[in-house]
């Protein structure tokens, strides 16, 4: 496995990055590490997302659909 420095990058992210890094209980290295092999390994694009949600929303098509908001608000006035 290859090794990577990564210069001048702003405090603000690296602050950002610690923080994600406590809350998934990883390393500030292991969170790095996660991040770049998510961004570079296909994780869903909005095009694939897209796309996906259409053909989940093809295998309900002949079934009426309920507004979401009728939903919320049926919810709400519980």
């Amino acid at each position: 496995m290859g090794n990577l420095t990564v210069r001048n990058l702003d405090d603000s992210v690296i602050d950002q990055l610690k923080r994600r890094a406590r809350a998934n209980h990883r390393s500030l290295e292991g969170e790095v590490r996660y991040v770049l092999t998510r961004e570079v390994s296909g994780y869903l694009r909005t095009a694939e997302f897209l796309a996906r949600a259409d053909a989940l929303a093809a295998t309900t098509a002949d079934r009426k659909q309920t507004d979401s908001a009728v939903l919320v608000r049926e919810d709400r006035d519980r």
